[in-house]
């Protein structure tokens, strides 16, 4: 190897050490790299992570759609695809038809703040492009929760609602940053709340996160999560 290609070499190493660097080091971007587990029994991701996040979700496969636009967005999401859209509460293996194909709700771990929706796609058999995801999960809270606010990030565009109300929707071809939407100060009731999410991606990496905070902008805790 004569010296002229190994300072190609080294340079490209060096080049290579450097991006990577930049992208670990930039604050509140996600990097899409773990694979989700499916139908776990007995989960230990009842409860929210130490930085607030729920890492266990009900997870429908893909619907086709196309369109990252708020405009675009709104009418996806507020397509009726399947009946009780926006009220259902399914289970781990309940089936719905859409467009005469059948698709699977599949409860879904991650061991990240993250759930990778990529992975996902190819652990059930498809891809995430020009794709719309439904996600769902019920938080349990032993007491009344006032003035906590519903923080998300997604890979695209999202939508998002608290015991039917719409609180927050992000749009168009972005990266999962946390925290990237926030709602309106809310209450969650004592007892059960559903938590509804519809993540809608037009090619490549796929992601979604979701917390709640308290009054402080500090994680909230002191909830269980179910999807039994």
């Amino acid at each position: 190897m004569n010296k002229q290609n190994n300072n190609y070499i080294q340079k490209f190493v060096l080049s290579a050490i450097l991006a990577f660097i930049m992208i670990v080091s930039v604050p509140n971007i996600a990097i899409c790299g773990q694979v989700p587990e499916l139908g776990v029994k007995n989960s230990t991701r009842t409860v929210p992570n130490a930085d607030g996040f729920i890492q266990r979700w009900l997870i429908l496969e893909p619907i086709a759609a196309n369109g990252d636009t708020q405009n675009a967005v709104q009418r996806i999401v507020k397509t009726e695809y399947f009946p009780n859209q926006f009220t259902v509460v399914p289970k781990d293996g309940d089936k719905v038809t859409v467009n005469e194909s059948e698709l699977t709700w599949h409860a879904v771990d991650t061991n990240e703040y993250n759930v990778n929706l990529y992975y996902f796609a190819d652990l059930v058999g498809t891809n995430c492009n020009n794709a719309l995801f439904w996600t769902v999960v019920v938080v349990n809270c032993p007491e009344e929760m006032t003035n906590v606010r519903l923080a998300i990030g997604s890979n695209s565009a999202s939508v998002w609602w608290v015991n039917g109300e719409e609180v927050i929707g992000i749009y168009g071809n972005r990266c999962t940053v946390i925290d990237d939407g926030v709602s309106k100060r809310l209450t969650l009731k004592k007892g059960p709340n559903v938590i509804r999410g519809a993540v809608v991606n037009a090619s490549g990496a796929a992601d979604f996160c979701a917390r709640f905070l308290d009054s402080e902008g500090k994680p909230l805790k002191g909830y269980t999560v179910n999807v039994e």
